[in-house]
């Protein structure tokens, strides 16, 4: 029995233990509670009529929504491409109808001969960046994929810069095609995007790195880093891609496919925004504490998008292992949450039929292991015997997404579900559902 001069004190006590359960209990509650529901409302088909292989770069010039899509410059494999081109709209909907014939083709830089300094490969502009200082909203900087081989990239002993045509892995059209490395660059354009400057490579492995012959037989990349999705946040801009190199040098001798998986999937990097007009050296990766790693060093892949190898996750190089790949990065401001998209590598040649969503509930991504906390990617589509590829949110042509000049980095309650579909002897881009989240 309590002394008389502490019952006076149980009705208080009493009180904090119930608030602390309640406070225990909501906690614990919103945090199982907190993955937001989502429902896909089936649609006509919303087909893109022009050439689409990557994400859907786009901004709003003034009262002009402004897309990107298609690919620039010389392909070892493909062959040349001008493909690169812009379509305006007065909305989404309007910009994503409009023909091949109706884009425009900007002015591009040109590609150099190997040993010259400037852009060599080809390039896909996978988002671009809207310089918030200037107030006609024509500054843009676009965040590209870059692809090269052996054959028009070389070797450079003096700059470590280049590949070397020796056990070259197989690329996507038989035994007789190469395989491609990435690499993530930015050009900038002070016009809207009618013509472009290259600013340079800003993210890379370099040969050391690359995943060769017996080893690597998935007739994806030699290595590298690609797909990208930059968003930003504070003072920085935060680049998700995906890492398909070797966590330091690849000796066949001593391969380790468990230590090629530990390295891979989806990493995440940052620039400061002012260094994007000479972004070169300037990036630094997430090294698993903190953005210390180099431009070209070993980073850390965000450990929760990893696909466990007991699970039927693993290396990039393997033919019959799964990983997600391509990343699609918005805030939603709906769900005050940033949202990722992305696909599923689930045999060779980047095969996969399903489409998974992740959530990062820190608004700002800079502090702490901020960036590195999402949530476990959960399937939101599959389609059996389809092969599904850059899956992205896209917003329409209401009057909310006009007004918030929403586009693919910045979305609400409902967006367009677009991605490739490479089902057959034709690929599509194209949306066949909204979308409708709920808290």
């Amino acid at each position: 029995m309590l002394p008389h001069q502490y019952k006076n004190l149980v009705p208080f006590l009493f009180l904090i233990l119930i608030s602390s359960l309640c406070f225990t209990s909501a906690c614990t509650s919103t945090n199982e509670n907190k993955i937001p529901r989502f429902k896909l409302i089936s649609t006509e088909k919303f087909l893109f009529k022009s050439f689409v292989d990557c994400n859907m770069a786009e901004v709003w010039v003034g009262d002009t929504f402004r897309i990107f899509p298609g690919k620039y410059g010389e392909d070892t494999l493909w062959g040349y491409s001008d493909n690169l081109r812009f379509g305006n709209g007065a909305n989404a909907d309007e910009a994503f109808s409009r023909t091949y014939e109706e884009l425009i083709m900007p002015v591009m830089p040109k590609n150099v001969t190997p040993g010259e300094d400037g852009l060599h490969g080809a390039a896909w502009f996978e988002t671009v960046y809207q310089e918030a200082k200037d107030p006609s909203g024509k500054t843009l900087y676009a965040v590209y994929h870059n692809e090269n081989y052996p054959w028009n990239y070389p070797y450079n002993e003096k700059t470590g810069e280049g590949y070397i045509d020796k056990y070259w892995p197989q690329g996507l059209t038989g035994v007789t095609s190469p395989a491609a490395v990435c690499r993530i660059g930015i050009m900038k354009s002070t016009n809207g995007g009618y013509s472009w400057d290259n600013r340079g490579i800003f993210i890379e492995d370099l040969q050391p790195r690359m995943i060769l012959r017996p080893h690597n037989t998935s007739n994806t990349f030699a290595g590298g880093v690609g797909d990208p999705s930059a968003v930003a946040s504070g003072e920085y801009l935060y680049l998700f891609y995906g890492e398909y190199g070797y966590p330091g040098v690849y000796d066949s001798a001593q391969y380790d496919p468990a230590k090629e998986w530990s390295a891979q999937c989806i990493s995440v990097a940052r620039i400061n925004l002012s260094d994007l007009d000479n972004p070169v050296g300037k990036a630094r990766r997430w090294d698993g504490k903190r953005f210390n790693g180099s431009p070209d060093g070993v980073g850390a892949p965000v450990a929760s998008l990893q696909i466990p190898m007991d699970e039927g996750g693993g290396p990039a190089s393997a033919p019959d292992k799964q990983f997600h790949w391509g990343p699609s990065v918005s805030w939603n401001t709906y769900l005050n949450c940033w949202v990722m998209m992305m696909g599923k590598v689930e045999s060779s040649s980047w095969k996969g039929s399903s489409i998974y969503i992740s959530y990062n509930f820190n608004i700002e991504l800079g502090e702490g292991d901020n960036s590195q906390q999402w949530t476990k990617p959960q399937q939101i589509l599959n389609k059996p015997g389809h092969i599904l590829w850059y899956p992205s949110l896209q917003p329409m042509n209401t009057p909310e997404d006009i007004e918030e000049r929403n586009t693919c980095l910045k979305l609400g309650k409902r967006a367009r579900l677009f991605f490739k579909d490479m089902e057959g002897p034709k690929s599509e881009y194209l949306s066949e559902y909204i979308i409708e989240f709920e808290k």
